[in-house]
């Protein structure tokens, strides 16, 4: 999963403003400390909080121009950003997905959607079935 910022250069500064997730800005002395801060706001950006409603926008894989930057999700968070949105948009609760995929401890679950679990095969399956709309492959895009 990538997402992209548009770079700018004022004196001794850039700065990077997010273009699908618009409020996720950074800035940096050096293009190099720039890209680690850029990935290090898109990560907290996709990181909402557990009682967070908010259902961020996808990447647009048609977004080119000048300036534009793309930055990569880490598989584990992008895998997380995306259950979450797609738990929302189903208007499920994180103990109702739980039950349905056959998980006893709703803790589990939510180690799922924090990004700190490596899901098993058998688990993504599930995944997939319970929402179908669910992109895998864009995780490892």
């Amino acid at each position: 999963m990538k997402y992209h910022f548009k770079i700018h250069k004022e004196k001794n500064l850039y700065w990077a403003e997010g273009v699908e997730i618009h409020w996720a800005n950074a800035q940096a002395k050096t293009l190099e400390e720039l890209g680690r801060n850029m990935e290090e706001v898109l990560e907290l950006c996709l990181e909402e909080p557990e009682s967070s409603d908010l259902i961020l926008p996808l990447p647009d894989p048609k977004v080119k121009g000048n300036n534009i930057i793309t930055v990569r999700v880490k598989p584990n968070v992008a895998l997380a950003s995306l259950l979450r949105r797609q738990r929302l948009l189903a208007k499920m609760s994180q103990r109702s997905v739980a039950q349905k995929l056959g998980i006893k401890h709703i803790s589990q679950y939510q180690r799922l959607e924090s990004g700190k679990m490596n899901p098993e095969l058998e688990t993504l399956q599930k995944l997939k079935r319970t929402f179908p709309k669910l992109s895998i492959d864009s995780v490892f895009a």
